[in-house]
């Protein structure tokens, strides 16, 4: 398996987390085949509202084809788009949708021996990990969704002070990366670094994480 890139998230309009993304596209020697899933929304849409958006995006980091997935592909069809892909790219969303999609298609099969990169943004970024943490907005409760497993942590995006206090709670039990906008950790072999400034909550406290402290 190839680098993974966890992105806390990005307004794709404003395209202010380019320099992870740049990143990436660099960690594959340059214009890349890239393959975006554009699986987590509870109704698909095939004309994808955000795909021309995207597109132009991937392409003005220097991607050499941006293609994308329809779920209702067969496995064996997603298979060779990821064949020739240099990068496969996954969206925002509701990860529980994005997660049951990849498993229902095999597609977590597929992902697990990838050896390009994989970006994830968002859900995309939750997904691959091995448990995902969401906050309710109104009563601030944590909630736990178990992910593919791709990377061996559990990892909270969009990350606001806001959600501290429940954070602080549930890291009595485990450890829990959180990833503001725009920031993104980098799991490269077991390894792990980060891009911008990346939280850990361990122990009932939260700390800027570093590569020292694991």
């Amino acid at each position: 398996m190839g680098k993974i890139y966890l992105l806390g998230g990005e307004n794709v309009s404003r395209r202010n987390a380019k320099e992870v993304n740049e990143e990436a596209f660099e960690a594959t020697g340059g214009r890349p085949e890239v393959l975006v899933f554009p699986w987590a929304k509870p109704s698909f849409d095939k004309i994808y509202q955000k795909r021309e958006l995207l597109k132009d995006y991937l392409r003005s980091l220097g991607a050499g084809h941006v293609d994308f997935v329809d779920y209702s592909e067969s496995k064996e069809e997603i298979e060779s788009k990821m064949a020739v892909s240099n990068i496969v790219y996954l969206t925002g969303g509701q990860p529980s949708i994005l997660i049951e999609r990849l498993q229902k298609s095999g597609v977590d099969l597929l992902l697990k021996k990838y050896q390009g990169v994989i970006v994830g943004r968002s859900a995309g970024a939750l997904a691959v990990c091995k448990r995902c943490v969401s906050t309710c907005r109104s009563n601030k409760r944590v909630r736990i969704v178990k992910g593919l497993g791709l990377v061996d942590l559990t990892l909270k995006v969009h990350y606001i002070t806001e959600n501290d206090e429940a954070l602080k709670q549930f890291s009595l039990e485990e450890t829990i990366f959180a990833l503001p906008e725009r920031a993104a950790l980098v799991f490269d072999h077991e390894k792990l670094s980060a891009i911008g400034k990346v939280y850990m909550f361990i122990n009932g406290n939260r700390q800027v994480f570093s590569e020292n402290v694991l």
